[in-house]
């Protein structure tokens, strides 16, 4: 907003614009400006008037400390006056001040009591014969609003003194305030469970002291430090400031560790920068410190000067929140293939630090903030954290800026984004051939459960990455003993790490030799390896064992439409949409096609299990395709009425009617199909049945194993076999091997130091197992 030139519009507006922020930060808890700019417009206004002393108004905002109560709680009147301090900013301004002190008292360096600004709610607690009976917010200093209810559920007041010797009335003043760390647990658990999450931990100490109900505010994480007294009464105070926080910390109160006392204008200075050093690491948000003449006599003969004392001080630190404008939203790909949305700001300094970019987590905080490009935004950042976008101002908003939306395609490699139903994370589904999840998708490919490529580390991944030996887990296949020792004198020479016996001319070349040899071991590979290996999201271990089981073949498997993987036991529709999306992307099908070429051979495979049968039938396809209103019953109508997918692709919407649906339910399933994503979906799944009627055999070939239907858990350590032996073992003989006990657990394996799982299991009533009557179970029946 442009500045008027005449000094009294100048200052109507800049009340206006005073008032209405402390409005809103005060009464609201909706604070639309940074701290910065609050500062900068009280200043300018002080300024101002004191040049046009004519234009000073009772009302105005540098005659007042905040804004009046609300009226929702009562009003409390304070006795002796909650005042403000007035700040400073530059070394300069400090100085000033400690001249100005050392002139008027005539003394060389005096003492100071230093302390942390806590960046909180200022608040006032009356104590009578040493019991806490009521406690005030700071308001406009002079009356402030009752919320003794919600202070009594702060652990860190003290609602008895402790120790003896107690005032007959006692006020104690400090600031409540909200820890980092629980400020950003509360934060979370907000973002999970769908909640308002808080702008800042300032925001959420005032705002959690407002609450009508003290039960919420009992479920906020508030601590307490005192940092003054107003009224006392029967008792003789310390001569010094410093010594009567050391006299509230015996009664019981809360002082910072950090206050200090120092002496003179460089130790003020000291101070400061030593705070300004600790600010990242400290447990709490500061945003100054604060100097007091530390001696009472010398207090009251300095006095006081446009209702703030002249013997203390506020030295800000620079903003940790400014205000900047959004000119856009990138889209950033993790290792794990998680989409972040980043915003592009206009350059702004916050906290010392020109800032261009912040993160926007996810696309449910971009909804939950409404943010959209244009927007004025307020970005905040503390310390090394990652700048963040905390609210937008919404009155600087275009009107018909439109709301984002996160894009269908990932910016690196062009694959499908997507999103699981109930996750807060988008995913690039080009897992074999998106770059920025090349590093991750090698080291898992090679992994020991995998592919099992030893000698193959993360080192090595990333210097065959970074030097483009690898654009995917394929071309590890196409690497020879001239690429990977030049690759290492490549690396070496980057790093200026290359060895002596190098530069003489002697090269060792075992280890890529013996890298050579795994890799071209890892040629064979079994089935339920390979899909475990594509790193296929939600596709551990146990997933591709049952897909390699039941399917039998890669060729079949990689051209399935995703509905027909539901068929697997314990593969729903999360896990099926994942391994759809995963083969729907061209990139990973053409890595799949140059591992084939390069001589990766699954050698297990075999025809679909007999067990597939009970499913290839088209109401099972219907009732897989999820369509709305399409229950078994109604899918079960539809396969009888019609023949074929193709059938139910062909048919109008009253053939449904007359085939039994009801209408609603006809009218579901042809807007279903009205999408041609949705009918070439039911299509594909059409050709696929038929395709899988004639490959699967009528009779499964091999027979039930002892363990078949059964499921075991396994805990603590095998002294005979290892954990993984065990697994192998009983899997061989038809049981599944879960992680965890449930209801449906059939029996658990219990070995030494069995932990919390035995526990479960006898809770349960599972049968139990011990390590003899494995062994013998398994000598049995061969294995």
């Amino acid at each position: 907003m442009a500045k008027t030139s005449a000094p009294a519009d100048r200052i109507a507006e800049l009340r206006q614009r005073i008032d209405d922020a402390n409005h809103r930060y005060y009464v609201l808890d909706d604070p639309s400006i940074p701290d910065a700019e609050w500062d900068a417009m009280l200043r300018e206004l002080q300024e101002l008037e004191a040049a046009n002393p004519t234009l000073v108004a009772p009302d105005s905002p540098t005659q007042r400390v905040g804004i009046a109560p609300s009226g929702t709680f009562q009003e409390v009147r304070h006795v002796i006056p909650m005042l403000s301090l007035g700040n400073a900013f530059t070394d300069e301004e400090v100085a000033d001040f400690e001249r100005r002190i050392e002139e008027k008292l005539g003394r060389r360096a005096p003492e100071f009591s230093v302390e942390p600004k806590l960046d909180g709610l200022a608040i006032s607690l009356r104590y009578e014969n040493g019991r806490f009976v009521q406690g005030a917010t700071r308001g406009d200093g002079a009356t402030g609003e009752d919320v003794t209810a919600n202070l009594r559920t702060i652990k860190a007041i003290p609602l008895q003194m402790r120790g003896q010797g107690w005032p007959d009335v006692l006020e104690v003043r400090g600031e409540v305030f909200m820890p980092l760390a629980a400020f950003k647990a509360y934060n979370e658990r907000a973002v999970k469970e769908g909640g308002k999450v808080l702008a800042n931990p300032r925001n959420g100490a005032a705002g959690s002291l407002r609450q009508l109900d003290p039960r919420i505010t009992a479920q906020r994480p508030l601590s307490f430090y005192a940092y003054a007294i107003g009224v006392v009464e029967g008792f003789d105070l310390p001569p010094t400031h410093s010594q009567t926080l050391a006299r509230l910390r015996d009664w019981g109160f809360p002082v910072s560790a950090l206050n200090d006392v120092v002496a003179g204008k460089d130790g003020l200075l000291g101070y400061y920068r030593a705070m300004g050093d600790k600010r990242d690491g400290l447990p709490f948000d500061i945003d100054g410190v604060v100097y007091k003449l530390d001696d009472y006599d010398g207090q009251r003969e300095m006095g006081f000067v446009s209702r703030a004392p002249r013997w203390a001080i506020a030295h800000k630190f620079p903003a940790q929140e400014q205000s900047t404008v959004l000119e856009g939203i990138d889209i950033q790909i993790g290792r794990t293939g998680a989409a972040t949305p980043v915003a592009r700001l206009k350059p702004v300094q916050v906290a010392g630090v020109v800032v261009t970019n912040a993160t926007l987590h996810n696309a449910d905080q971009i909804a939950r903030l409404d943010v959209r490009i244009g927007d004025t935004v307020i970005v905040r950042r503390a310390g090394d954290v990652i700048p963040e976008i905390v609210r937008v101002v919404p009155e600087y908003r275009d009107p018909h800026a439109p709301q984002w939306q996160m894009p269908t395609q990932c910016p690196v490699c062009g694959s499908e984004i997507v999103r699981e139903e109930g996750e807060a994370v988008w995913r690039c589904s080009g897992e074999l051939t998106c770059a920025a999840q090349r590093k991750e998708a090698i080291r898992h490919f090679a992994s020991r459960r995998a592919m099992d490529i030893e000698g193959l580390g993360e080192r090595f991944i990333e210097d065959l990455s970074d030097l483009g030996y690898l654009q995917s887990v394929a071309d590890l296949y196409k690497l020879d003993l001239d690429d990977l020792l030049e690759m290492k004198r490549r690396a070496d020479e980057r790093d200026g790490t290359t060895p002596e016996t190098v530069k003489s001319g002697k090269v060792a070349t075992k280890w890529a030799e013996n890298l050579i040899e795994a890799i071209d071991h890892s040629r064979n590979t079994t089935l339920e390896r390979f899909l475990y290996a594509l790193g296929i999201q939600h596709v551990g271990e146990s997933t591709a064992k049952a897909l390699a089981a039941w399917f039998g073949d890669i060729d079949l498997i990689r051209r399935l439409p995703w509905p027909l993987f539901k068929r697997v036991p314990d593969v729903g529709g999360e896990v099926a949409r994942a391994i759809g999306h995963f083969f729907d992307q061209p990139g990973n099908q053409q890595v799949i096609d140059d591992l084939l070429a390069r001589k990766v051979t699954v050698t297990d495979t075999h025809a679909p299990s007999a067990k597939l049968r009970d499913g290839l039938d088209l109401a099972s396809l219907l009732v897989d395709l999820e369509i709305p209103k399409v229950t078994k019953i109604r899918a079960e109508q539809l396969a009888t009425a019609f023949p074929s997918a193709q059938s139910v692709l062909d048919a109008p919407q009253h053939n449904y009617v007359a085939a039994g649906l009801p209408n609603d339910t006809a009218q579901a399933l042809a807007e279903w199909l009205e999408n041609p994503g949705n009918a070439a979906l039911l299509d594909a799944g059409g050709q696929a049945l038929a395709k899988l009627e004639a490959l699967t055999p009528a009779v499964e070939v091999t027979s039930a194993g002892p363990l078949d239907g059964q499921t075991a858990v396994l805990t603590g350590t095998l002294s005979g076999l290892s954990r993984d032996e065990a697994k192998a073992k009983l899997e061989a003989l038809g049981a599944k091997v879960a992680g965890s006990v449930s209801k449906k657990t059939s029996f658990v394996v219990a070995g030494e130091a069995a932990g919390s799982k035995l526990d479960k299991a006898q809770e349960l009533g599972v049968e139990i197992w011990d390590e003899e009557r494995l062994l013998a179970f398994l000598a049995k029946h061969g294995q």
